[in-house]
């Protein structure tokens, strides 16, 4: 059986990960609106994949994304922000560690390394409601 293919030639996405990548971009241009300088994407270590990694200034910036629907309104989201799990953070930490240690990628030389995680919602018809960014975690 042949699966369909979009006009690139490529299998098309699953709705979960077309979400994803959607996410990924609106937070890259939101970021990017905020100052800060989007340096990669979708970085694969043995440890796990980064979304994005930004420069702000003297700070490298290890960004992960979270992109959801909010299914009637926001109003139930409320006091949960989704963020990630301990777990995850650790997994975020672990990849940075990595990406940074290898010696064959470029990468600016700053003092600092910083955390964040941007959450992307999306209403039912796939429209950009909100997007919340969250320093340090």
């Amino acid at each position: 059986m042949s699966m369909k293919r979009n006009e690139a030639g490529r299998a098309p996405l699953d709705p979960r990960r077309a979400l994803g990548v959607r996410g990924e971009e609106d937070a890259r241009a939101f970021l990017e609106d905020l100052g800060l300088a989007v340096i990669a994407r979708n970085e694969r270590t043995a440890r796990g994949e980064l979304d994005l990694i930004a420069s702000d200034g003297n700070v490298l910036v290890f960004v992960e994304v979270k992109a959801r629907h909010a299914w009637g309104g926001t109003k139930h989201l409320e006091g949960t922000l989704g963020w990630p799990s301990a777990r995850q953070r650790m997994r975020q930490r672990g990849a940075a560690r990595l990406w940074l240690a290898d010696p064959e990628r470029v990468r600016p030389r700053t003092p600092e390394v910083r955390f964040d995680v941007v959450r992307v919602l999306f209403d039912e018809h796939e429209r950009l409601i909100d997007i919340q960014h969250l320093e340090g975690i």
